[in-house]
């Protein structure tokens, strides 16, 4: 399998129903892609079909899942990953990611609860990653995830791990900044140290978000606030690291705030793209 050349590129927003009615009166410049859950939209009919429908036609979409359990003890969920392919087929989606954890056993557990560090795992992991990219004809993404448990046993770091299972399952990166903020502050790591033993070069697509601390200190992956300054330094070291465009999306699932104040903040992604951008061509130049 090789890289579609067809993803999206620059600065993209998650798809909320409860934004469509803005967005049919005009989609913001700045916002070049949207983001959806097959979970959530797949198989869907009537008037929210329509709409999705009217939006895939003019703008691209990636497609994130939300359930799979690429780590999960139980059977992968083939029938959910043939209703993604066709869902995506349908609507010219490209780009496929998912979270590199494990959500579900004999049901699904409503959370993203983190796989074990070990060899055993990475062999797990990895095969199902191969069985969910033959079934949907395309390389996919994985994401780093937020934890908030440290599973026993470790063979290897979190960094280690996740760079076992894309080259075993030979998969492209979705990289989280806000997950790497979240985790370091819950655990106690560097974050930027933690970014710079990531396969990058496998990058695929990148999200960044707000989070909630709770008054403990619990740095929780809420999708519900602001970026802050130092998800926004990650994310511009990340940039700097990668060396090309990769597209970007704006994670924000509660307490929306209108699509001006969303658009404020996928506008500071597409300066931290033009500003990687603008330095990556100057070292270019300075090399030839």
């Amino acid at each position: 399998m090789t890289l579609n050349n067809a993803f999206p590129t620059c600065a993209g927003l998650g798809f909320r129903r409860e934004l469509t009615p803005a967005l049919q009166q005009a989609v913001p410049s700045e916002i070049q892609f949207f983001e959806v859950a097959p979970e959530n939209w797949a198989g869907m009919g009537g008037r929210s079909a329509h709409v999705l429908r009217a939006f895939t036609e003019r703008y691209p979409f990636v497609c994130h899942g939300l359930s799979l359990s690429l780590g999960g003890p139980g059977a992968l969920d083939e029938v959910l990953l043939r209703r993604t392919r066709d869902f995506m087929r349908t609507h010219g989606m490209t780009l496929f990611t998912e979270h590199l954890s494990w959500c579900a056993d004999d049901s699904h557990l409503y959370d993203l609860l983190p796989i074990p560090m070990t060899e055993e795992a990475v062999r797990w992991t990895a095969e199902r990653i191969g069985r969910t990219q033959d079934i949907l004809g395309i390389r996919i993404g994985v994401e780093n995830a937020s934890t908030y448990i440290a599973p026993p046993g470790a063979d290897m770091s979190e960094p280690e791990f996740i760079r076992a299972v894309v080259e075993r399952a030979d998969c492209l990166l979705h990289l989280d900044v806000n997950n790497i903020h979240v985790n370091s502050c819950n655990f106690g790591f560097d974050p930027h140290a933690y970014l710079r033993q990531l396969p990058l070069e496998r990058t695929c697509y990148v999200h960044v978000a707000g989070h909630w601390v709770e008054d403990d200190g619990l740095v929780v992956d809420t999708h519900g606030s602001d970026v802050i300054e130092p998800v926004w330094q990650l994310l511009r070291e990340a940039y700097a690291r990668i060396g090309r465009t990769v597209p970007t999306c704006l994670e924000r699932d509660f307490n929306l705030p209108d699509l001006h104040t969303l658009t404020q903040e996928v506008a500071q992604v597409v300066r931290l793209q033009q500003e990687a951008h603008d330095a990556h061509r100057l070292v270019n130049r300075r090399v030839a």
